[in-house]
């Protein structure tokens, strides 16, 4: 048996949310909230989430939340698309975050800029205009 598409019944499985390990949930907020330009919400002592277009970003510092556990960053990058690069890119400029790569027009076309947060994990920005999607 195949698998199924989903695309007949419109029972299309969408991203819901992503966890994105903090070690603390204050300054990570404060941080996001500049960087996306939204407030978010408070959810529990260690979770903040942010709607990113129906899909939430769940920063989450374990020990916050009273568990007897540390994350590290995520492995890879999570990517963003943005009506406005270069208002995002000064943002994380003027944060302090680790620029990995500039804004650039990469070889698939999509333009975009790399940081990595406070935390340790990968950023990924994209001109919405141009992402890439297969």
């Amino acid at each position: 048996m195949g698998a199924r598409s989903g695309t007949a019944t419109g029972d299309v499985p969408r991203l819901f949310r992503v966890i994105l390990p903090v070690s603390d949930i204050e300054r990570a907020t404060a941080f996001y909230q500049r960087l996306l330009g939204l407030a978010g919400k408070r959810v529990s002592p260690g979770r903040h989430y942010f709607d990113c277009g129906g899909t939430l970003l769940a920063c989450f510092d374990p020990r916050a939340d009273t568990d007897d556990f540390d994350l590290g960053p995520n492995p890879d990058h999570l990517y963003f698309a943005v009506v406005d690069l270069e208002r995002v890119h000064a943002r994380a400029v003027g944060l302090g975050a680790e620029i990995l790569d500039p804004i650039a027009v990469q070889p698939w076309g999509e333009r975009s800029f790399y940081l990595k947060d406070p935390f340790g994990n990968k950023l990924c920005f994209v001109d919405e205009r141009t992402k890439f999607t297969g």
